[in-house]
């Protein structure tokens, strides 16, 4: 739904290779068919040009010094841009050798719990090794007052298997009823919608959050709350840009909203962390713990280079590695309980038939 950036903001030689789809060390080779797999390997699952190729890209220079110091780390892009082809491929066709880890979107995570039937995959199989991470914001023209008529929300949505759906259960959460208005895809098309009084909320999520943000503010768009980001079981925190706002978890203790009913609550909490996730790097299941804790050495220490940290800084998004990574992602791993009532939820709001 966001407008996503053509740069990740890096200076220097990481720039050039991101304006211009070249990799800016010998080490990093990318979309070359005749190029050896022997070394190491990144799927990134979204098409050429996308976010998560930009990413790719720019975590693999990062990743080389440690991981492929003599060998070549071959990035290649697979599928579209919520990242389903790519994760079905992971699933079965990866072999869990250690010289492949593969870099998706938090779209295809939801994408599961929902029960898109294009979906061959199972997240809780994967092992994180890093993630770009953002907290979510609630917008609403008015603010908390809006909050109080009993008029539903009409909230801007791309689908119901989309990022948008944490929104819906936010505010299922806090006892406001909704009215989503589907098929608004882009930010440009969301902030036409907001101006013209078509929809009366938003979530913004992914990357440069404040740009989004200053349309909406400026149509009386209010920041509510933050889904916030995870640091452990029951920490949840806003991040440095939305500081001032409050997390959803706090707004709906102040408003005495009870909690969902516990396998609806649970697949709302998976919900909200994929809605975090700009991207996730993971490796497949049966992948040796050795080679686990070399990739996510070679992770923490890309995660410090001044060129991710200032990509980072640049898109208001939150790089973490290793276990943190595994914190992030650890939420989407639900029961089947879980998963069957959120698919209930959203058959019974929106008839909405999963796989």
């Amino acid at each position: 739904m966001m407008r996503r950036r053509a740069l990740l903001g890096a200076a220097g030689a990481g720039a050039l290779m991101l304006r211009t789809g070249r990799a800016a060390s010998p080490m990093v080779i990318a979309e070359s068919p005749g190029a050896s797999v022997a070394g190491y390997n990144m799927m990134l699952c979204g098409p050429h040009g996308g976010r998560i190729d930009r990413w790719g890209r720019a975590v693999a220079q990062g990743l080389s010094g440690t991981l492929a110091s003599q060998t070549p780390i071959v990035l290649r892009t697979v599928g579209g841009q919520d990242g389903v082809t790519g994760a079905n491929r992971l699933q079965t066709l990866v072999v869990p050798d250690g010289r492949t880890a593969a870099m998706m979107p938090g779209e295809a995570l939801i994408a599961f719990l929902a029960g898109d039937p294009r979906v061959h995959f199972q997240p809780g199989d994967w092992i994180p090794v890093m993630a770009g991470l953002s907290a979510p914001v609630l917008v609403v023209r008015g603010g908390m007052r809006r909050l109080a008529d009993p008029a539903p929300i009409k909230l801007a949505a791309a689908s119901p298997e989309a990022v948008d759906l944490a929104a819906i259960l936010a505010f299922h959460r806090l006892g406001v009823a909704t009215s989503p208005i589907f098929g608004l895809r882009g930010a440009s098309l969301v902030a036409r919608a907001f101006a013209d009084g078509a929809v009366d909320a938003v979530l913004l999520s992914g990357e440069d959050i404040p740009a989004d943000l200053a349309p909406l503010a400026a149509g009386g768009g209010i920041a509510i709350a933050t889904l916030g980001l995870v640091d452990g079981p029951d920490q949840r925190r806003s991040d440095r840009i939305d500081a001032d706002a409050p997390t959803l978890h706090a707004l709906a203790i102040e408003r005495r909203n009870p909690p969902l009913a516990p396998p609806l609550e649970a697949a709302y909490q998976a919900v909200a962390a994929a809605s975090r996730i700009d991207f996730v790097m993971v490796l497949p299941h049966l992948t040796t713990p050795g080679t686990v804790a070399l990739w996510r050495q070679a992770a923490t220490e890309a995660i410090g280079t001044p060129s991710l940290r200032a990509a980072a800084a640049a898109s208001a998004i939150e790089l973490t590695a290793a276990g943190a990574a595994a914190t992030a992602v650890a939420p989407v791993d639900v029961s089947a309980a879980s998963l069957l009532a959120l698919r209930a939820f959203l058959f019974r709001h929106f008839g909405w038939r999963s796989s």
